[in-house]
């Protein structure tokens, strides 16, 4: 197991089911009625099924490519609650309702999703952004907000002659890809929320130097845009309209954007820092993954002559984000912010069962052939089921190898 640190709800795929042992956190962390009817319709949840947690990765060998290609099918895989089971909203109501949330608690509900109408809250939470204690949150949450707009006065709302020349490429760096966030979606591309994005990235970019503004985080700000606009624009994305929104809305949910952004990136800042080491660490440590769960997809990738940087970097750079349809980000990040700082760990995990999903296509392909596949892969019609499969076999594999280290040790 994980040292320790289990999730109940985690999916688990394997050929026998045991019971999850009770969690342990210790090691790691010192609206009514109507709105519960709507969140348990909305297409947020995980696929329907048993809501007892299964694993028998404690007393498994590590895998092999035998036994990760003989995984059961979708069909008949048992799956953890559904985000939106009414048991599971009446704990998460629970956690929220109380004066000092336990966030290991919340953690723990949050791994296997969040209601929509909750994500808001469970994420400013999650990312340390609002404090535990109910009494406390409303004060910062309006301080930190103030203070965002001071720094929005102080570094992006200033002329080019008080930039520096770093500074002025930066900024045009950051406008030229800020249309091509999300261009699948006419609502990203209204000039109120391409100037918010435009602020946020820059003014993070002037407040972590060490990096600077690196492509790709521009895709990391859209799903909590997307959360945080959800408490103020009802419907689809689709039928979302600015008219609908007050200034000071849009200028508290830039401020959110903003800090959580920066919280959630604390966590892996050597990802975004020059030659970005901790993006080359997993994909050399991806390669060996597959090496040891997948022989057969390992050797026909070598064989071919690709490499792994070449189709892992983007997703360790956006984490997986323009891989999946855009409506499945928010679950996805469900399971990033729960997993915390333990999140750049799993993330390989995570990339290792996104490839496998077609290693019996790709044995099949050459080198062109290959590289066109995971440039683009078919995920357009993807639902809540497949992601959920993705998130089974990553947790499995993770079990597994989280008490054998060395088995990715070349």
């Amino acid at each position: 197991m994980l040292e320790g640190r289990s999730f109940p709800g985690k999916v688990l795929i394997t050929q026998q089911l045991e019971p999850l042992p009770p969690p342990d956190y210790s090691s790691h962390l010192d609206r009514d009625e109507d709105e519960h009817d709507k969140c348990s319709h909305e297409g947020e949840g995980q696929s329907p099924g048993n809501s007892t947690d299964n694993t028998s990765a404690e007393n498994s060998n590590l895998p092999s490519a035998s036994s990760t290609n003989s995984l059961p099918d979708a069909q008949g895989v048992v799956f953890g609650a559904r985000a939106t089971d009414s048991a599971r909203i009446a704990k998460f109501r629970e956690e929220l309702f109380r004066p000092a949330v336990i966030l290991d608690k919340l953690r723990e509900l949050s791994w296997s999703g969040v209601p929509p109408y909750m994500r808001p809250n469970i994420w400013r939470l999650l990312l340390g952004y609002a404090p535990p204690n109910k009494d406390r949150r409303d004060g910062v949450l309006t301080r930190k907000r103030l203070e965002y707009v001071e720094y929005v006065s102080q570094y992006y709302d200033i002329p080019d002659s008080e930039r520096a020349d770093e500074e002025i490429n930066m900024l045009h760096q950051i406008a030229v890809d800020c249309p091509r966030t999300v261009p699948d979606f006419i609502f990203f591309q209204n000039p109120q929320i391409q100037k918010s994005l435009e602020r946020i990235l820059y003014t993070w970019s002037i407040r972590h130097p060490a990096s600077g503004y690196v492509q790709g985080i521009n895709d990391l700000v859209t799903p909590f845009l997307v959360v945080f606009l959800s408490e103020h624009l009802e419907g689809n994305i689709d039928t979302w309209s600015m008219d609908n929104l007050l200034p000071q809305d849009l200028s508290n949910i830039e401020a959110d954007c903003y800090w959580c952004l920066s919280n959630f990136l604390d966590g892996m800042q050597d990802h975004y820092t020059f030659a970005q080491p901790g993006i080359q660490r997993l994909v050399f440590r991806l390669k060996e993954l597959v090496r040891r769960i997948d022989e057969p997809l390992s050797k026909q990738i070598e064989e071919q002559g690709l490499e792994f940087i070449q189709f892992s970097f983007r997703w360790f750079n956006c984490l997986l984000i323009r891989e999946v349809p855009f409506h499945l980000a928010t679950r996805l990040w469900d399971t990033y912010l729960a997993e915390g700082d333990y999140l750049p760990d799993f993330l390989l995990y995570i990339a290792a069962s996104f490839l496998l999903t077609w290693s019996d296509k790709l044995q099949k392909l050459d080198f062109q052939e290959m590289v066109m596949f995971l440039q683009r892969l078919p995920t357009s019609t993807w639902a809540h089921h497949e992601l959920e499969m993705v998130l089974s076999r990553a947790y499995m594999w993770h079990t597994m190898f989280k008490s054998a280290p060395s088995h990715l040790t070349s």
